[in-house]
């Protein structure tokens, strides 16, 4: 689906084969206790973890790979859901969100037969929030597979202004979903390298993407991309979904303690659960920004961030379709970059069908990459500044 172009940017990602292949996935059993099966083509080593608020397993995998994409409400018994995907790659997770505490009573792999595929299976019967607490802090400390490896500081075109572009979501975490499956994920990393090839063209920026292929990447890394990087500018590219499938267009988003309206409080809500899809732990990561806005001494960079915000909507406006209220403001944690303006950009609603629609046209994403670019480009050259 991907039209994807290949060129040189600051980060280069090696993507090794991945040579074991999940097969089918299923759930077995009821409340009293529940099996979850993986067919692989060889056995494969695993490593499973507990994670509390909410109660989820994930099994750890190195050198798996998906060849179909997870279908939501795949659970029963004490499996409420499921889902799978790259965390980086060559490393593989399968994340089971539960219905409430469990005790693992058996985990093991069945070899391949001539007839069989190799097993991954995993038993589960029902425990109390204590046990379950219990055997969470009796884990070894680590975390096995998650995320991509960290970068190193930009040293490519030390003499032009580094923009860190984040494809939202990824891997495991497909984030919204169309009503004829389109992914977010994928329309983020297409809209990304596009608009990071655009801005090589131009020669005046330097693009950083924090991720390239189909991998997760929890909320603070994508942060420390840009701070690592020292960027001159962060974006977050988005295609969210709501409950009202009328709601369409382009929305621009900044940081603030105070969300704007409803719609964007929900928006921030939902995307700062995300690394809960993942698998990533939540229990260090503050629900509120108020007081980062603060410590941070964000208020210049804010006044930058808006600015920014203003000039791409007009950038924007005419070209492709935008929301009644194109610019808005919510508590997004991605936002939270140290002295670095950033926005979040949703590039329309895989809830309503025109957006949908616009989306899997063969125009899509040039027209909008390019103005988006431009944008970037008059934003560095006209040191804008403007406040709220």
């Amino acid at each position: 689906m991907l039209r994807l172009a290949l060129f040189l940017v600051s980060v280069v990602f090696a993507v090794p084969t991945l040579a074991n292949v999940a097969g089918d996935m299923r759930v077995i059993g009821d409340a009293a206790k529940t099996r979850f099966v993986v067919d692989l083509e060889r056995s494969p080593e695993f490593i499973v973890r507990r994670l509390m608020n909410p109660y989820r397993l994930i099994v750890n995998m190195p050198e798996v790979e998906f060849t179909a994409q997870a279908k939501p409400n795949n659970g029963r018994g004490l499996i409420k859901d499921y889902r799978y995907g790259l965390m980086a790659p060559g490393k593989a997770r399968i994340v089971l969100d539960l219905v409430g505490p469990v005790e693992i009573v058996n985990t093991f792999v069945l070899d391949p037969s001539p007839a069989e595929p190799a097993r991954f299976v995993i038993d589960l019967v029902p425990t109390t929030a204590p046990e379950f607490e219990a055997a969470v802090a009796a884990e070894t400390p680590g975390n096995d597979l998650v995320g991509a490896p960290r970068r190193s500081a930009n040293r490519l075109a030390p003499d032009r202004p580094v923009v860190v572009i984040d494809a939202g979501h990824g891997g495991i975490d497909s984030g919204a979903i169309g009503k004829d499956g389109l992914l977010e994920k994928d329309l983020t990393l297409e809209f990304a390298i596009e608009l990071a090839r655009q801005l090589k063209l131009g020669g005046k920026i330097e693009p950083v993407l924090t991720r390239d292929s189909d991998t997760s990447l929890a909320l603070e890394d994508r942060v420390d991309v840009a701070e690592q990087h020292k960027a001159a500018l962060f974006i977050s590219i988005h295609a969210d979904s709501v409950k009202q499938d009328y709601v369409r267009g382009a929305t621009i988003y900044t940081l603030s303690e105070d969300a704007s309206d409803a719609l964007a409080a929900a928006a921030a809500d939902r995307e700062n659960r995300s690394d809960v899809l993942a698998g990533f732990s939540l229990e260090d990561q503050p629900d509120e920004v108020a007081d980062i806005l603060v410590d941070f001494g964000l208020r210049d960079t804010r006044r930058q961030s808006v600015g920014f915000a203003k000039s791409l909507v007009a950038s924007l406006d005419g070209s492709i379709p935008l929301n009644s209220h194109p610019w808005r403001r919510g508590a997004f944690v991605v936002l939270k970059v140290e002295g670095v303006p950033s926005v979040l950009f949703e590039l329309g609603y895989l809830s309503n069908k025109e957006d949908e629609a616009m989306f899997r046209s063969g125009s899509w994403p040039g027209s909008e990459a390019r103005n988006t670019a431009r944008a970037i480009e008059a934003f560095f050259g006209s040191n804008v500044t403007a406040g709220q």
